[in-house]
């Protein structure tokens, strides 16, 4: 039995619940690194069947003036929590996660399972090498990158606006978020366990400089109950760069449940 969700602390994980669809199939989105609920908010009705609820990490946005967690087990202990007592309630559900955000829907359903809770019926990863693999395989660290490298970098990655990039003050907002989550990821330790018996799709991008695909294939090795995966043409941001695409295979992830 989990201690239910502070009053409030649901609506700052899932902040944009009222716009999603009530009666859609419940499907958390976790974004990258340094990212925020709004990289999932052009998805909020254009998945049919499907109630798209996007996940606000603190240290951004409406959360910017909470700390960003820099370890992963007190992030999915809380997120948990929230997840099972305040947003799921029992219903069947998914959970989407793109590069960090797989790493923490992993370990979100590993704690899911600890706590003898219901499991999602399927998780979908994109932008990450499967967890077992360590965060030295997506290149160099970026927590004590200084400021101008880690400009450089994100240009190089693509996917954040230059406009923002250029901003001194919209990059001051953004840099603590993008340092904490990047902390989160190089201080994580991946801690053997048997594998999860919820289905895993990798969406691959063929152009991800950050991550291998062949890295990428070993999600397998996670799930007991069923693996595939599917390939976008593109770059680390594929998946909301070709949204309709990425929706088709999550309703194809989803089929028996919608």
């Amino acid at each position: 039995m989990t201690a239910l969700a502070e009053p409030g602390l649901a609506g700052r994980w899932v902040p944009l619940r009222g716009r999603a669809d009530g009666d859609g199939f419940p499907l958390l989105c976790l974004p990258h690194a340094g990212g925020s609920a709004s990289a999932f908010t052009a998805w909020i009705g254009r998945v049919p069947g499907v109630s798209v609820l996007p996940v606000q990490p603190p240290g951004r946005e409406a959360r910017y003036s909470e700390p960003a967690f820099v370890e992963m087990q007190r992030l999915v202990e809380e997120l948990a929590t929230v997840v099972l007592d305040d947003v799921v309630e029992g219903r069947p559900y998914a959970i989407y996660g793109h590069s960090h955000g797989a790493l923490i829907g992993f370990e979100l359903v590993r704690e899911v399972r600890r706590r003898g809770g219901r499991l999602p019926v399927r998780l979908f990863v994109s932008g990450s090498v499967a967890p077992q693999c360590g965060a030295a395989e997506e290149g160099p660290p970026v927590s004590g990158m200084s400021r101008a490298e880690i400009v450089g970098w994100l240009r190089r990655l693509g996917g954040t606006p230059e406009w923002l990039l250029a901003d001194r003050d919209a990059l001051d907002m953004v840099l603590p978020a993008i340092k904490g989550d990047f902390t989160l990821r190089e201080r994580y330790v991946y801690a053997a366990e048997k594998p999860l018996p919820t289905p895993i799709t990798v969406v691959a991008a063929t152009r991800d400089t950050r991550v291998r695909p062949d890295l990428q294939y070993r999600w397998g090795e996670q799930t007991t109950g069923g693996f595939e995966q599917r390939t976008l043409d593109g770059g680390h941001f594929a998946v909301y760069e070709q949204a309709a695409l990425t929706h088709r295979y999550v309703l194809e992830g989803l089929e028996t449940w919608l």
